[in-house]
């Protein structure tokens, strides 16, 4: 006999398939299998048609296409014999499914089935139809399903339970007609009726709230009792498992009685006592046992209960937290982050188990542990737990610290009783952990020591006794260079003294080393480099003494490949060696930094995430997606909107003095501005000065940046520091030796018509154009801002916001305060380029805020009706 022809029995394929050594081979004999049962299909083979099915549901296990055979399986349903029908039913689950359109051909068959004498054949089809039933076939059975959910075998009521509850899922709106059905067999005695007859019931009542309440009323009590009847049942060996009387049935009785418990104090009052009971009788030393409690606690903690049960059910799981089977503690972990808002004094109970499993060697674990921890803390315990922490960080694995930290330093900074204490656990993540801190942290670090004034000492001194152990550790350097640098002096003077310090002898070299060995560290990186130039600039100022050594220090960046070092270097030289009388002056100490500002960043709540924006105050063009390029003053490559006196500020600007500006006069610019490109040029000793067209400092900043080169840090902070020294014209022409104001604006491009941009019933927005000859893309705009009203505005702010292709300079407000009834007015300047000059017109959103009465005002608007040749 051809070993491959369609007598082949199934062994002899399997086995020649089995002996196939490639892939190849095995596509070869499956090929020429497919073809021969091809051929028999349309021969119309009936003798070897079960065999083939078989052998094709092999193939299709093997993962190769078997379609050709589903006329195959609706041929063997259509037989009268029960064999045949079985391998065709089984035919018709596998290679089949309910998206199919052969399966309506079946729909008849599955009928006629239903109605069969042979219980087996009844059974069979209940099983197809319970793997592959569509809705249209739903509809069509479900009342012969339903018929025999009544059936005298009791397995046949198992299968049609089972059927039911796909009919239901698959068409919700049958679910009443099963709901009296469910009933009866709620109080079968047969465990495997009863098991499918609560799956009903349970799917029933999560489908129909009507379905709910009925059952509620009518079943509750006697779920409760069949519960306590197997869990007082003796030894039956047909459901025992591991010495607990079917673990199965127990299940999903509490599953069901946690639905029907859920939001409903009667039913939650019939089933306290055998919850309790389940609690304390079943066994935990076994997994069918470790299972039941599971779900007992789950059923607890959902349905309306007293909290002794409660208390009951977190012990259980305290247990589980001993369990030497990960899953066991991993689960437990789980439901106890869920009862933590439920009760969380009874889950603080085992903080001590739950710490211990933040150092467990299986990760999940560890991570699981750690949230629930992060949950659990709050004023009273948080000292306890961030010192247990803390300490594990000295030992955890590397691949954990990371998650580590980041929950060590949320907890300090939310839940911190003091700011010293903040402060050093602060400082001890940092020594421990510092490559794993996100900069955030240590720009809200900076932000609380600037507001600490009366630990200024303490914190240099601890961060100098720090970066001597750990000097490996990036963000700690950083916070320590950037502290000696501004609190160099108290170190070396031991200013400050706490009660619980020792004093310590410091030099001014040794504190010029500290930094001197930071920026020439192989791990530095462009950041920490140039915060170290930034930090010997100012102690060039604070230790006189050292100046020449620090000059050298700044000297040697002079070559480095990387620009802004380099750009920083040539800078901080020439003022070190030719601008002494105003080094002091650029160089003070930082005043100190609003936290609520910085909150405010952290938080989110810059106007306008998608678009360009732009600081107000200063007129410098922030990325807010590069706050650490900010932070060493890297010009930005794409501009943003936000005013200075709001929440937008830029934080990271205010931390190296770059863009506070002067409080401006009723034009909008001090008198300072006005030099504001002499003063820089004379600087840097770079030759003339050019012609100014309208050249305010903010301006020679804008176009710093249009030209893609990067904002000199020495420009930003001459302008910052011009207030401190309360420059005038005539004081920096003094101080430069004789260089003159520069000469006013002139301003002859071609005229617009003014528009409103925005009104509202108390407020109006007035805009008027102007160009500068040879600068198409670019117009300026000076806004008119009128109140209607008879109330007085005050912390008047404007913000704006434009699309990528556009930048944008706001330059301050003449005023915060606007005046009622039209009774003067608001002037604010803006500059607009567009880089698609020609293509597309202006736009722009605007956020105004004020307070009225005390109260926050916030009106909103876009503006599009700009002329369209700006």
């Amino acid at each position: 006999m051809n070993p491959f022809s369609s007598g082949t029995r199934l062994r002899d394929m399997i086995r020649a398939i089995r002996a196939c050594k490639t892939a190849a081979e095995e596509r070869a004999v499956v090929r020429k299998e497919c073809a021969l049962i091809r051929a028999a299909v349309s021969d119309n083979d009936n003798g070897y048609r079960h065999r083939n099915l078989a052998k094709l549901m092999f193939i299709h296990m093997l993962g190769y296409p078997t379609h050709f055979g589903q006329m195959e399986c609706l041929k063997l349903i259509a037989a009268p014999g029960f064999p045949e029908k079985r391998i065709g039913y089984l035919g018709l689950m596998l290679l089949l499914d309910e998206r199919q359109e052969v399966l309506m051909l079946v729909t008849n068959s599955l009928k006629q089935d239903l109605n069969h004498a042979n219980q087996y054949i009844v059974g069979l089809a209940l099983c197809a139809l319970g793997n592959i039933c569509s809705a249209e076939m739903a509809r069509d059975l479900a009342p012969e399903v339903e018929r025999l959910l009544h059936f005298r075998d009791p397995n046949i009521r198992k299968k049609a339970a089972l059927c039911s509850i796909r009919i239901v899922k698959k068409v919700p709106d049958l679910a009443e007609n099963f709901v009296n059905p469910v009933v009866s067999l709620l109080k079968e005695k047969h465990h495997g009726v009863l098991l499918t007859g609560i799956q009903l019931c349970t799917e029933l009542c999560n489908l129909s709230e009507e379905a709910l309440e009925y059952f509620r009323k009518k079943c509750t009590e006697g779920l409760v009792k069949v519960l306590k009847d197997v869990v007082n049942s003796s030894y039956a060996p047909e459901y025992d498992i591991s010495g607990i009387a079917d673990p199965f049935l127990h299940i999903r009785l509490l599953r069901l009685l946690r639905v029907l418990g859920h939001g409903d104090a009667d039913a939650s009052d019939s089933m306290n006592d055998i919850l309790a009971q389940v609690a304390t009788k079943t066994e935990s030393n076994k997994n069918a046992g470790n299972a039941i409690l599971y779900e007992c606690v789950e059923t607890i903690m959902s349905i309306e209960d007293v909290s002794g049960l409660r208390v009951l059910a977190i012990n259980i799981l305290g247990r589980f937290l001993s369990n030497r089977d990960n899953n066991i503690r991993y689960v437990a972990l789980n439901m106890l982050m869920k009862a933590v808002s439920i009760d969380d004094q009874a889950v603080q109970r085992h903080r001590a188990t739950i710490l211990e499993c933040v150092k467990d060697s299986d990760a999940s674990i560890r991570k699981r542990a750690l949230e629930l921890v992060y949950l659990l803390m709050n004023e009273t315990n948080v000292k306890a737990l961030a010192k247990e922490l803390i300490d594990y960080l000295q030992v955890s694995d590397q691949d954990f610290k990371g998650d580590l930290t980041a929950k060590i330093c949320s907890i300090v900074e939310k839940l911190s009783p003091d700011k010293i204490w903040y402060i050093d656990q602060m400082l001890k993540v940092l020594s421990e952990a510092g490559n794993h801190v996100k900069d955030e942290v240590w720009h809200a670090l900076i932000v609380v020591i600037t507001n600490a004034s009366n630990l200024h000492g303490y914190t240099v001194r601890s961060l100098y006794k720090a970066i001597q152990k750990s000097a490996d550790q990036a963000t700690l350097v950083r916070v320590a260079v950037w502290c000696i640098g501004e609190y160099g002096d108290m170190l070396i003077n031991n200013i400050g003294m706490l009660d619980l310090e020792d004093p310590i002898t410091v030099t001014e070299n040794d504190a010029v080393d500290v930094v001197e060995l930071a920026i020439k560290l192989h791990t530095s990186d462009l950041t920490t480099r140039a915060m170290c130039l930034i930090a010997l600039l100012k102690l060039s100022s604070r230790f006189p003494s050292c100046s020449q050594r620090i000059k050298n220090i700044v000297t040697q960046s002079k070559g480095s490949l990387l620009l802004e070092l380099q750009q920083r270097s040539i800078e901080f030289d020439s003022i070190i060696e030719k601008h002494q009388n105003i080094r002091s002056a650029l160089v003070e100490r930082m005043p100190v930094l609003d936290e609520a500002t910085f909150s405010g960043r952290k938080t989110g709540s810059i106007l306008a995430p998608a678009v360009s924006t732009i600081n107000s105050a200063s007129g410098v063009a922030i990325s807010a997606a590069a706050p650490l390029v900010d932070f060493i003053d890297i010009g930005a490559d794409e501009p943003a909107a936000a005013s200075p006196t709001s929440s937008g500020g830029n934080f990271l600007q205010d931390l190296l003095d770059v863009g506070t500006t002067p409080i401006p006069s009723q034009s909008g610019k001090t008198e300072a501005q006005k030099s504001g490109t002499d003063v820089l040029l004379d600087l840097l000793s770079i030759g003339p000065s050019p012609p100014q067209n309208s050249s305010s400092a903010p301006d020679l900043l804008s176009l710093s940046q249009d030209n893609k080169t990067s904002v000199s840090p020495l420009d930003s902070l001459s302008l910052a520091t011009v207030p401190a020294v309360q420059a005038s014209s005539t004081a920096m022409m003094d101080l430069l030796d004789g260089f003159g104001p520069s000469p006013p604006p002139t301003n002859n491009g071609p005229a617009y018509p003014p528009i409103v941009a925005f009104e509202s019933s108390s407020l109006r927005l007035t805009f008027n154009f102007s160009k500068q000859p040879g600068s198409p893309q670019e117009t300026h705009i000076e806004a008119d801002f009128t109140n209607k009203s008879s109330d007085v505005y005050t912390n008047f702010i404007f913000q704006a916001a434009v699309p990528k292709f556009l930048q944008l300079h706001l330059e301050p407000a003449s005023s915060n305060t606007l005046p009622g009834n039209a009774n003067g007015a608001i002037t604010q300047k803006l500059r607009v380029t567009n880089s698609q000059h020609g293509k597309k017109s202006i736009v722009m959103r605007i956020r105004i805020s004020y307070k009225l009465n005390n109260k926050d005002v916030l009106e909103e608007g876009q503006i599009s009706n700009f002329p369209r040749d700006l």
